[in-house]
Protein backbone atom coordinates (compact mmCIF):
# COMPACT_ATOMS: atom_id res chain seq x y z
CA UNK A 1 0.00 0.00 0.00
CA UNK A 2 1.30 2.98 -1.51
CA UNK A 3 1.27 6.33 1.75
CA UNK A 4 -0.80 9.02 1.60
CA UNK A 5 0.76 12.27 1.37
CA UNK A 6 -0.60 15.73 2.46
CA UNK A 7 0.40 19.29 1.29
CA UNK A 8 1.37 21.70 3.90
CA UNK A 9 -0.32 24.66 4.25
CA UNK A 10 1.76 27.50 1.50
CA UNK A 11 3.76 24.75 0.16
CA UNK A 12 4.51 25.06 -3.44
CA UNK A 13 5.75 21.91 -3.90
CA UNK A 14 3.08 19.18 -3.10
CA UNK A 15 4.39 16.46 -2.41
CA UNK A 16 4.73 13.77 -5.07
CA UNK A 17 3.20 10.18 -4.45
CA UNK A 18 5.60 7.30 -5.18
CA UNK A 19 5.53 3.43 -5.09
CA UNK A 20 8.02 2.41 -1.58
CA UNK A 21 9.60 -0.34 -4.67
CA UNK A 22 10.67 2.57 -6.85
CA UNK A 23 13.24 4.53 -4.35
CA UNK A 24 15.34 7.05 -6.24
CA UNK A 25 17.37 9.49 -4.67
CA UNK A 26 15.83 12.89 -4.81
CA UNK A 27 18.20 15.70 -5.29
CA UNK A 28 17.32 18.60 -2.79
CA UNK A 29 17.71 22.25 -2.68
CA UNK A 30 19.95 23.90 -0.29
CA UNK A 31 20.88 27.83 0.32
CA UNK A 32 23.87 28.91 1.76
CA UNK A 33 23.50 32.50 2.45
CA UNK A 34 26.13 35.20 4.16
CA UNK A 35 26.88 38.38 4.44
CA UNK A 36 30.62 38.18 3.43
CA UNK A 37 31.42 37.48 -0.30
CA UNK A 38 33.90 34.92 1.00
CA UNK A 39 32.22 31.93 1.88
CA UNK A 40 31.89 30.36 -1.65
CA UNK A 41 35.17 28.20 -0.96
CA UNK A 42 32.80 25.63 1.51
CA UNK A 43 30.28 25.58 -1.42
CA UNK A 44 33.02 24.70 -3.92
CA UNK A 45 34.52 21.87 -1.77
CA UNK A 46 31.07 20.20 -1.62
CA UNK A 47 31.07 20.19 -5.16
CA UNK A 48 34.16 19.13 -6.24
CA UNK A 49 33.29 16.15 -3.78
CA UNK A 50 30.16 15.20 -5.13
CA UNK A 51 32.65 15.57 -8.53
CA UNK A 52 35.06 12.90 -7.28
CA UNK A 53 32.28 10.52 -6.70
CA UNK A 54 31.27 10.43 -9.99
CA UNK A 55 28.33 12.75 -10.24
CA UNK A 56 28.49 15.62 -13.00
CA UNK A 57 28.40 18.80 -11.51
CA UNK A 58 27.79 22.31 -13.24
CA UNK A 59 28.70 25.59 -11.40
CA UNK A 60 27.51 28.74 -12.77
CA UNK A 61 28.56 32.03 -11.74
CA UNK A 62 26.51 34.99 -12.40
CA UNK A 63 28.27 37.95 -11.65
CA UNK A 64 31.75 37.12 -12.28
CA UNK A 65 32.71 38.33 -15.40
CA UNK A 66 35.75 39.34 -17.08
CA UNK A 67 37.06 36.50 -18.88
CA UNK A 68 34.79 36.07 -21.94
CA UNK A 69 33.47 32.66 -20.51
CA UNK A 70 29.97 32.28 -20.96
CA UNK A 71 28.26 29.22 -21.75
CA UNK A 72 30.03 28.35 -25.00
CA UNK A 73 33.41 27.73 -23.49
CA UNK A 74 33.02 26.37 -19.62
CA UNK A 75 36.15 25.27 -17.80
CA UNK A 76 36.23 21.93 -17.25
CA UNK A 77 37.73 21.25 -13.22
CA UNK A 78 38.32 17.41 -14.24
CA UNK A 79 36.60 14.91 -14.91
CA UNK A 80 32.76 15.70 -13.99
CA UNK A 81 32.85 19.57 -12.91
CA UNK A 82 32.63 22.06 -15.39
CA UNK A 83 32.25 25.92 -14.34
CA UNK A 84 31.11 28.54 -16.62
CA UNK A 85 31.01 32.06 -15.98
CA UNK A 86 29.40 35.19 -17.26
CA UNK A 87 30.28 36.01 -20.82
CA UNK A 88 30.59 40.06 -20.29
CA UNK A 89 34.23 41.99 -19.88
CA UNK A 90 33.43 43.05 -16.57
CA UNK A 91 31.83 41.67 -13.15
CA UNK A 92 28.47 42.96 -12.23
CA UNK A 93 27.91 44.49 -8.87
CA UNK A 94 24.81 46.70 -9.00
CA UNK A 95 21.68 46.76 -10.88
CA UNK A 96 23.11 49.13 -13.28
CA UNK A 97 24.84 47.27 -15.91
CA UNK A 98 25.93 47.80 -20.15
CA UNK A 99 23.77 46.21 -22.59
CA UNK A 100 26.67 43.75 -23.30
CA UNK A 101 26.04 42.49 -19.47
CA UNK A 102 22.76 42.30 -19.89
CA UNK A 103 22.73 39.90 -22.65
CA UNK A 104 25.32 37.57 -21.76
CA UNK A 105 23.71 37.10 -18.16
CA UNK A 106 20.22 36.46 -20.03
CA UNK A 107 21.90 33.69 -22.18
CA UNK A 108 23.44 32.27 -19.31
CA UNK A 109 20.22 32.11 -17.08
CA UNK A 110 18.63 30.70 -20.33
CA UNK A 111 21.76 27.94 -20.90
CA UNK A 112 21.44 27.34 -17.14
CA UNK A 113 17.72 26.73 -17.28
CA UNK A 114 18.54 24.41 -20.48
CA UNK A 115 21.06 22.26 -18.77
CA UNK A 116 18.60 21.74 -14.97
CA UNK A 117 15.94 20.54 -17.69
CA UNK A 118 17.93 18.30 -19.58
CA UNK A 119 19.07 16.36 -16.18
CA UNK A 120 22.65 15.97 -17.09
CA UNK A 121 24.05 17.42 -13.91
CA UNK A 122 23.53 15.78 -10.65
CA UNK A 123 24.78 19.02 -8.83
CA UNK A 124 23.80 22.49 -9.92
CA UNK A 125 25.71 25.48 -8.00
CA UNK A 126 23.88 28.92 -8.93
CA UNK A 127 26.40 31.35 -7.80
CA UNK A 128 25.37 34.89 -6.09
CA UNK A 129 21.51 34.21 -7.72
CA UNK A 130 20.48 36.03 -5.09
CA UNK A 131 22.23 39.12 -5.82
CA UNK A 132 21.33 38.75 -9.58
CA UNK A 133 17.37 38.95 -8.54
CA UNK A 134 17.93 41.38 -6.03
CA UNK A 135 19.55 43.53 -9.08
CA UNK A 136 16.14 42.96 -11.22
CA UNK A 137 18.35 40.97 -13.53
CA UNK A 138 16.99 37.41 -13.44
CA UNK A 139 13.32 36.94 -11.97
CA UNK A 140 12.27 35.17 -8.49
CA UNK A 141 9.13 33.40 -10.83
CA UNK A 142 11.87 32.19 -12.96
CA UNK A 143 13.98 30.87 -10.20
CA UNK A 144 11.12 28.94 -8.53
CA UNK A 145 9.70 27.90 -11.60
CA UNK A 146 12.80 25.87 -12.47
CA UNK A 147 13.56 24.42 -9.02
CA UNK A 148 10.04 22.86 -9.27
CA UNK A 149 9.95 21.43 -12.51
CA UNK A 150 14.04 20.53 -12.36
CA UNK A 151 14.23 16.51 -12.61
CA UNK A 152 14.10 15.11 -9.55
CA UNK A 153 17.65 13.54 -9.42
CA UNK A 154 19.26 17.21 -9.96
CA UNK A 155 19.85 18.79 -6.68
CA UNK A 156 20.52 22.78 -6.69
CA UNK A 157 22.56 25.05 -4.29
CA UNK A 158 21.64 28.59 -4.31
CA UNK A 159 24.06 31.11 -2.90
CA UNK A 160 24.00 35.01 -2.17
CA UNK A 161 23.14 37.59 0.39
CA UNK A 162 19.52 38.67 0.98
CA UNK A 163 18.17 35.34 -0.59
CA UNK A 164 14.50 35.87 -1.21
CA UNK A 165 11.96 34.60 1.22
CA UNK A 166 10.08 32.05 -1.48
CA UNK A 167 13.29 30.67 -2.28
CA UNK A 168 14.15 30.08 1.64
CA UNK A 169 10.65 28.41 1.65
CA UNK A 170 11.80 25.78 -0.89
CA UNK A 171 14.90 24.57 0.32
CA UNK A 172 15.11 21.90 2.27
CA UNK A 173 18.67 22.96 3.69
CA UNK A 174 19.86 26.51 4.43
CA UNK A 175 23.11 27.04 5.81
CA UNK A 176 24.19 30.79 7.31
CA UNK A 177 27.80 31.68 7.48
CA UNK A 178 28.35 34.38 9.94
CA UNK A 179 31.71 35.98 11.32
CA UNK A 180 32.03 35.91 15.42
CA UNK A 181 34.95 37.62 16.57
CA UNK A 182 35.84 37.35 19.79
CA UNK A 183 37.35 40.10 21.33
Amino acid sequence: MVPQLRALPGDPFPPVRRHPMLHAIEGTVQVFISQHRTFFTNVMVQAMRVAEQGVPVLVVQFLKGGIGQGPEHPAQMGQNLDWIRCGCCECISGPEVTAEAQTALLALWQHTQAVVNEGKYGLIVLDELSLAIDFGLIKENEVLNLLKHRPAHVEVILTGPQMPDSLLVVADQITEFRRNYVV
